[in-house]
């Protein structure tokens, strides 16, 4: 492609590389840019309307125009634009939103660490628990296990834990002592004939069998999203939760919920450890903290953790770790204003009624020959995207098949993103079924020139 030179696409290529994505690819192509939001919407720079299907990387719970975080930003800005929490100092809005945050707990938490982004928060907890086992004088205890195709964060340790073969090649990673036990996907991952009940039942077998080979003594954590994210919007069977965390307990071994993707309302409730009924040691947050209008991030500990942390860092004499950025003035006050918003318009119970709509009209599409499955919880949901039905085969190409559907569907209005061949959906927590109705429209016709484009009768 030609650029107009000066233009902002050229300046582009010239200057930015970017995020996941095919830097040689991207010299051809260039970037799409998106000038302004309105809503549930966003709007490129040649004037196109979408409607952002992931919210943003789905993180917008309010939508890309609220002028209360607008204000709340300002008005922060300046009384107290920055000041750091090294060394003993706090502000008034790191103090509030970690206060706020222990009492929107699900489970008992005793105290909260602000980080910037959910990369840095994970890799900080694994940090923080080593010190921990240094702490109990159990040297030998720093192993964690994670899940295949699960999503952490992009840090050395972070991607590490990351279940996902494309943050791991010619990264030299994953590090040491970081495990992955089995994803718990049922209509991937299952053996022939074996029911979701006897496919949790398997899981929960080979993370003890994992546990047992390692030696109980050398685990420590356990972490995982309620729901998978980026690894495909993985709704685990419904006794799963239940018998993970059965071999967790048995063995003393902590359990880090990873809500940077579920918490603030994205599941139906305020946290996906209510939905699934988890009880977490740890519970790492991010994106909908600040509908992402700020880089915020967070995790809560509970005292199990908390009080060998604060004995160690007694005994040297300060807990040596921390960030800038950490807790900044300007990102809390954003942070409480868009939990304000999310509980005055309850909209934890709309990603409940909207979600349950948005799922019920892509099940309309089971009978279409290119859907395998469809999958999802609140306002979460995914599409996997097959040639062959019986085979739950998709092109030659692996991801081949979502990307093309993805770009009919980006041409007709709706960002939505191929996890391989499968569609994700994770709109804004502010859609209404009319947003939703739109989207369905869209993914009709989209669908249906996927399926003439890769020779398959509609």
């Amino acid at each position: 492609m030609t650029f107009q030179p000066n233009s902002p696409e050229a300046r582009d290529v010239a200057y930015h590389i970017h995020s996941y994505t095919d830097a040689r690819s991207h010299q051809e192509d260039g970037p799409l840019i998106i000038e302004r939001g309105d809503g549930a919407y966003v709007i490129d720079s040649s004037g196109n309307r979408y409607l952002e299907g992931m919210a943003g990387l789905w993180s917008v719970g309010v939508g890309f125009n609220e002028p209360r975080l607008a204000a709340a930003a300002a008005k922060q800005m300046e009384k107290l634009p920055f000041y750091h929490t090294f060394g003993g100092r706090s502000h008034g809005p790191a103090i509030d939103l970690a206060e706020k945050l222990i009492r929107l707990a699900p489970v008992p938490m005793s105290k909260v660490f602000f980080t910037n982004s959910g990369s840095e928060a994970n890799d900080s907890v694994l940090k923080l628990l080593w010190y921990r086992s240094n702490a109990m004088g159990k040297p030998q205890r720093k192993k964690i296990i994670s899940r295949l195709r699960g999503y952490h964060g992009v840090t050395i340790a972070s991607a590490s834990m990351t279940g996902l073969p494309i943050n791991h090649t010619s990264f030299d990673l994953p590090i040491a002592n970081v495990l992955h036990t089995g994803c718990p996907h049922h209509y991937r991952d299952a053996h022939d004939g074996e029911s979701e009940e006897d496919f949790a039942t398997r899981l929960a077998t080979e993370l003890e069998e994992m546990i047992e080979a390692e030696g109980p003594e050398t685990v420590m954590a356990f972490i995982a999203e309620p729901v998978m994210g980026a690894g495909g919007i993985v709704v685990p069977p419904e006794t799963y939760w239940a018998k993970i965390q059965a071999v967790l307990r048995k063995y003393d071994i902590l359990l880090v919920a990873d809500e940077v993707i579920c918490g603030f309302g994205r599941t139906g409730q305020m946290f996906g450890s209510q939905t699934f009924d988890m009880q977490p040691d740890v519970m790492v947050m991010s994106k909908q903290i600040t509908s992402s209008y700020f880089p915020f991030s967070a995790f809560m500990i509970n005292d199990k953790v908390f009080e060998p942390l604060a004995d160690e860092s007694n005994r040297i004499g300060v807990l040596g770790h921390g960030f800038t950025g950490a807790g900044h003035p300007t990102g809390a006050a954003i942070a409480l204003e868009n939990l304000k918003i999310i509980e005055e318009r309850d909209l934890v119970a709309n990603a409940a009624e909207v979600g349950a709509y948005l799922r019920e009209h892509l099940n309309s599409f089971r009978d279409h020959p290119l859907v395998g499955e469809v999958r999802g919880v609140g306002l979460l949901a995914a599409m996997e995207l097959v040639l062959d039905k019986q085979e739950k085969t998709a092109a030659e190409k692996p991801g081949q098949l979502g990307k093309y559907a993805a770009d009919r569907l980006f041409a007709h209005g709706v960002i939505s993103r191929p996890m391989v061949d499968a569609l994700a959906f994770c709109p804004p927590m502010i859609v209404n079924r009319a947003d939703i109705d739109g989207l369905i429209g869209a993914l009709r016709k989209s669908l249906d020139e996927t399926a003439k484009a890769f020779d398959i009768a509609v």
